[in-house]
């Protein structure tokens, strides 16, 4: 066992750098897991800063000085910011209020659509089956709404925290902003002068995460304009709160997609029944998101993700479970990080992944 253990540690951690390295790593698990929560809005604010920096970037290239290059950014940052919090939000929470209060109407026009679908499609649908579906279809609502109820009950005490956090992110954006340079030279200082795996690491992290997170909001974006415009043209109710959900349905490959088509469906079904309108909301949603996955995704994504579907699955699985919707979205930024680390540590005797695909 001795043996096994020293042969383990010569082959991984031979260097200074791959035992602080370790370190490193392990002590950034166990803040994010005990205090994830209360550093949120720190974390929020460096990726924020993180992405924007590529804008400012942009700037210097045009001998902009750089703080009035981080002014401009920050400016356009907080319009977006103020744009999303103070008109798409309350919009789109609004719509969410109308559609809870009109829930029982928009129930009982869907189970009068229900029975008369056996007449139609006598041959496809029984009374029984819809008697069935009605029923299940009322136990799964009253529960949803004791949990949606209890869940709103139990974050109110949550809006305070929700407030210093919406107040914070800016302010630490553009200090991060500002004073990047300073922060970056502390970090290094507490790092080790000669670091080639964590440069290694870096240089890989740098060029995919970024691509990535800022591909996916534009994504999401484009995603849910085209979406919402689709949706006024056809003249659908609940347009910008179905937008909202497609565009942030794209975090989630394939499963997102699957999931909000249920309430685009049930919307467009109980708006106007089984006829030429229900019919193009589904082309238009399925077009749209044809032309996300083969148009969109190919475009943004080509230089970033390379990464294996299970590893993918597996990722949104694991730090979605962990974090949520938060894990969701960095589940593939994270799972890269990962793969970055395992190709850059020192190991003599593991062989090149693509020596394995030639065989």
């Amino acid at each position: 066992m001795r043996k096994l253990l020293r042969s383990f540690f010569d082959r991984y951690f031979h260097d200074e750098e791959a035992v602080i390295f370790t370190l490193l790593l392990l002590a950034g698990l166990f803040v994010l897991v005990t205090m994830g929560s209360i550093l949120a809005p720190l974390f929020a604010a460096a990726v924020t800063a993180y992405l924007l920096q590529g804008l400012v970037n942009s700037l210097l290239r045009y001998d902009i000085p750089y703080l009035v290059a981080v002014s401009v950014v920050f400016a356009l940052f907080l319009s977006a910011f103020m744009a999303v919090l103070l008109l798409l939000l309350p919009q789109a929470w609004n719509q969410f209020g109308r559609l809870i209060n009109e829930l029982p109407r928009l129930i009982s026009e869907g189970q009068e659509l229900l029975r008369h679908m056996p007449d139609a499609y006598p041959g496809v649908i029984s009374q029984q089956q819809v008697d069935d579906i009605i029923t299940t279809l009322r136990g799964e609502l009253t529960m949803l709404g004791q949990i949606v109820v209890s869940y709103s009950i139990a974050n109110i005490p949550r809006i305070f925290d929700w407030l210093v956090f919406l107040v914070l992110v800016p302010v630490l954006v553009f200090f991060m902003l500002k004073d990047k340079k300073i922060l970056v030279h502390w970090v290094g200082n507490l790092l080790p002068h000669n670091r080639p795996l964590m440069e290694q690491v870096w240089q890989e992290m740098d060029l995919q995460m970024a691509n990535y997170i800022r591909g996916k909001v534009l994504q999401i974006t484009v995603v849910g304009i085209v979406s919402y415009v689709t949706f006024m043209i056809l003249g659908m109710n609940y347009a910008l709160l179905l937008s909202v959900l497609i565009g942030l349905s794209v975090i989630v490959p394939v499963i997102g997609v699957a999931v909000v088509a249920i309430p685009v469906v049930l919307v467009a079904y109980v708006q106007w029944g089984i006829g030429g309108e229900f019919y193009t909301v589904l082309i238009a949603f399925g077009v749209i998101h044809l032309l996300d996955a083969n148009v969109m995704v190919p475009v943004i994504f080509s230089e970033t993700v390379n990464l294996h579907p299970v590893a993918i699955i597996c990722a949104v699985l694991v730090f979605g479970g962990i974090w949520g919707l938060a894990g969701v979205f960095f589940a593939i930024p994270l799972a890269t990080l990962i793969k970055a680390i395992i190709n850059a540590w020192p190991d003599t005797t593991r062989k090149p992944l693509h020596d394995l695909h030639h065989r």
